[in-house]
């Protein structure tokens, strides 16, 4: 099973939304198709059929887990899957 895929499976379980890394988190995303746009501190992600945008931002190494549980709703609403 692939890193990304075990990440996504990670934050579907939401169990350790404060241990997923930043660099992580921001790989996963543009695997799934978003385009990334860097506004100081805020990493913003969209894509063209979801109409949220995601913000994810660091702290420390981690992604912020508020930001994380943000994420997952979106994965959860739009059931979007690793390749």
């Amino acid at each position: 099973m692939g890193r990304q895929r075990k990440l996504l499976e990670r934050i579907l379980l939401g169990r350790s939304d404060a241990n997923i890394g930043f660099e992580e988190l921001r790989g996963l995303l543009l695997a799934l198709g978003f385009r990334e746009r860097v506004r100081g501190s805020h990493h913003l992600f969209t894509r063209a059929d979801v109409e949220e945008r995601i913000n994810i931002q660091r702290d420390g190494s981690k992604a912020k887990p508020y930001q994380v549980r943000q994420v997952r709703a979106v994965l959860l609403r739009y059931k979007l899957e690793v390749e």
